[in-house]
């Protein structure tokens, strides 16, 4: 469980091929306080830490997940976004975030607005219904508030955001560009209501 608030951005330093995809994250965390099968978010999808290091730790990405986020993030050199897992008594400063990621967005456009800027990203049609103004959503595991919703002919969805300078500072978000796939993860809330109203819907056929 996390929250979607990114306390440091990981480089991936190496990418061994064993079955699985072996991943080694350069990070600022102190890795003395993080045990082996411990959960760390990396750019929105939770992973199992498998090997520690000073500052460094690794992980093991299935094919499963490979194929469910966005196909640039496991590369070395690549930069993700981190958090470790919520603490009992730790502030909730985002939303709950369970680290599943529910789909692969594209971002469409980024236009200044004042100091911050305006993204907005081309979510697909399986998690279009579950995006709503002013819910919540986290793109590439961080928290953020959906300022616009607009639907599209086939059933996909652009949503707008808000990027301050901070998150922008903090997070990765400050280097992605037009064109650049991000992780979604929906609101937990929101994926509980959609079942809901599917199996409302199969009781009423």
């Amino acid at each position: 469980m996390f929250t979607g608030i990114i306390t440091d951005i990981g480089t991936i330093t190496t990418v061994e091929t064993r079955g699985d995809l072996h991943v080694r994250i350069a990070c600022g965390y102190d890795t003395g306080t993080i045990d082996i099968g411990a959960s760390i978010a990396c750019s929105g999808a939770c992973m199992t830490v498998v090997e520690l290091g000073p500052d460094w730790f690794a992980v093991d990405i299935s094919h499963e997940s490979v194929s469910r986020t966005a196909s640039d993030r496991w590369k070395v050199g690549a930069k993700l976004n981190l958090e470790r897992s919520l603490k009992v008594g730790d502030e909730l400063g985002g939303h709950i975030v369970t680290g599943h990621v529910d789909g692969v967005g594209t971002i469409a456009s980024i236009a200044e607005e004042g100091d911050s800027h305006r993204f907005e990203i081309h979510a697909p049609a399986t998690i279009a219904p579950y995006l709503a103004a002013k819910g919540s959503i986290a793109v590439d595991g961080i928290s953020l508030t959906v300022n616009s919703v607009t639907d599209q002919p086939d059933g996909s969805t652009v949503f707008g955001l808000n990027i301050i300078p901070h998150t922008s500072a903090v997070t990765t978000l400050g280097d992605r560009g037009v064109g650049d796939s991000v992780n979604l993860e929906i609101d937990v809330l929101a994926r509980y209501l959609g079942r809901m109203e599917q199996l409302r819907a199969l009781k009423m056929e």
